[in-house]
């Protein structure tokens, strides 16, 4: 069984970064124990790239984002992972507690609390642009002084990004950021998530059942079933040509490009 390897070096300034993969693995095996669950996967999540997570519930999705981020080992294979690297997680909406008071501003300036961070009076000051800057890009800043929990679902999908946003990172994951939405805030959500792809050159996945508009946003595609012993990646149109996903979706996404 090989261990993953050591962290990359964190580049000096985009243009550095530009192409430099903030995780990359090879022959990578997920599972428990010793058990893989997966077959072994190859691929590298890039800046500026939006993938997509596709697979049944239970398919080994999140065991498979949990091995990339180190929060469980893996079974097998390689992961190099950017040093520092900054991975924030926008959970599903009904992972937060909505009968606590919460202002949406405090609500995203959350985000940046580490340990006892909140005690360093720099830390506060400097952590106020990164808030006011998120909150600008998802368009949240009119919604400062409300209650969270008062938000409509696409408002409160915009919050969570805006709280993701604030610490900088360089890989964001989210698990249905479309769930429980009108057709059109499905449409905003996703345009947004384009948007803030584009200005802050992020590597970003996307773990979502609402395939249609999403595979018009991916450039590249996981996609895994823990049942049927498949785990392919690699650039959308060949994964939309694959035999194996076509045996499972083909019937949604003929004549896709």
């Amino acid at each position: 069984m090989q261990s993953p390897s050591a962290e990359t070096a964190r580049p000096k300034s985009p243009q550095e970064a530009k192409g430099r993969p903030v995780v990359d693995f090879s022959h990578l095996e997920v599972g428990y124990g010793r058990s893989a669950i997966l077959p072994p996967l190859s691929g590298a999540f890039e800046r500026a790239q939006i993938w997509g997570l596709v697979g049944r519930n239970g398919a080994g999705k999140s065991t498979l984002i949990r091995t990339l981020l180190g929060l469980q080992p893996a079974i097998a294979g390689r992961i190099a992972r950017l040093e520092g690297l900054r991975a924030t997680h926008v959970p599903q909406r009904h992972a937060y507690d909505l009968s606590l008071p919460c202002r949406v501003v405090d609500f995203v300036r959350a985000g940046l609390d580490r340990g006892w961070s909140f005690l360093d009076p720099l830390h506060v000051r400097r952590g106020r642009a990164k808030v006011e800057q998120a909150m600008l890009e998802t368009q949240t800043e009119h919604l400062a002084s409300m209650q969270f929990s008062s938000l409509s679902e696409g408002q409160k999908q915009r919050a969570m990004i805006a709280r993701a946003l604030v610490v900088d990172p360089d890989l964001l994951i989210l698990d249905e950021p479309t769930s429980a939405m009108d057709p059109m805030s499905e449409k905003a959500i996703f345009e947004l998530i384009q948007s803030v792809t584009v200005q802050r050159g992020l590597a970003v996945v996307i773990a979502s059942h609402q395939m249609s508009l999403m595979f018009g946003l991916v450039s590249h595609i996981v996609f895994v079933d823990a049942d049927d012993g498949i785990a392919i990646c690699g650039k959308k149109a060949q994964i939309l040509g694959s035999d194996d996903f076509r045996r499972h979706y083909g019937f949604m996404f003929e004549g896709a490009p």
